[in-house]
């Protein structure tokens, strides 16, 4: 299909040529394109229809992983490719590199975005869930210029729906200095290796001094309502030392309550059943490497 008659496209330099761009049209007829995997879809389909593109490619300052004492800081437009392959995203982020390794095919990873993905919040999407499971935050500035700081929790508010305004850009995504003994992981099952996730199952868990779970953080992808937390199997967690039988509990409590749907990739009760057996796998990488 044909989009819908574009009247402006715009490619900024910087930050602040891109909000002034969007600034002068009213809510939701300026867009900002990241990688633009999903967007471009969108439009040729007419299920967007903006006045005007902004594109962020050319954004330099929007680009790049950084470190300071330990905390993380990715920017919006920094590549999955680059992400995966960061070495020094290990432990507490590690998931981020298991996620963006596998994202779409190698076309997608060299062109799409943490932060195109995050934005779109694509019901299916192994970003925003590990997003999620790791407790990021979403940095975003106005075209006002005020700031703020927007967890993963507040933020993703379900499928193609986030927090944030249309006049806001997303800087990028950040995460604290995490505690010592802190481990993530993340795995898919999918109709093929790069597919988008049938089910996704992401775990952070931090240990303290004796080995055992003083916090977890457990995060699906692939069910109707987007990526979502799963909290009992996060209580079931706590206090275990990371034992293969407490890690098949606490996803069979998950999945016991997980609502999943049936269509034509996979029916409710295999959906179900992957996230028993992906969990339990993902469970046991990630107290592993809390461990190493």
């Amino acid at each position: 299909m044909f989009p819908a008659r574009i009247q402006e496209y715009v490619r900024p330099r910087t930050v602040a040529e891109a909000l002034a761009a969007v600034a002068r049209y009213d809510a939701g007829e300026a867009i900002f394109l990241a990688g633009g995997q999903s967007a471009m879809q969108a439009i040729k389909s007419r299920m967007l229809r903006p006045q005007c593109i902004v594109d962020l490619q050319g954004v330099a300052e929007l680009k790049g992983v950084s470190r300071d004492n330990g905390a993380l800081t990715i920017g919006a437009m920094t590549r999955y490719v680059d992400i995966a392959r960061d070495e020094q995203l290990t432990g507490a982020f590690a998931a981020l590199r298991d996620a963006t390794s596998h994202v779409g095919d190698r076309q997608v990873r060299n062109r799409g975005t943490i932060g195109g993905s995050v934005c779109w919040n694509y019901v299916a999407a192994c970003t925003p869930t590990t997003v999620l499971a790791l407790g990021g935050s979403m940095n975003l500035l106005a075209a006002d210029g005020a700031r703020r700081s927007v967890a993963a929790d507040e933020f993703f508010l379900g499928p193609l729906e986030t927090a944030r305004r249309d006049d806001e850009i997303l800087l990028s995504v950040s995460w604290p200095a995490p505690v010592a003994r802190s481990g993530s992981a993340y795995k898919k099952w999918g109709l093929v290796t790069d597919a988008l996730p049938v089910i996704g199952v992401a775990v952070r868990v931090s240990l303290d001094a004796g080995g055992a779970c003083s916090a977890a953080r457990i995060a699906l992808a692939g069910l109707a309502d987007g990526a979502q937390r799963a909290p009992l199997g996060e209580a079931r967690l706590i206090g275990s030392k990371g034992d293969e039988a407490a890690i098949v509990a606490a996803m069979a409590a998950i999945a016991d309550a997980a609502e999943t749907h049936a269509d034509m990739s996979a029916d409710a009760e295999y959906r179900k059943q992957l996230i028993r057996t992906i969990g339990r796998d993902v469970g046991l990488r990630a107290f592993a490497r809390a461990r190493a």
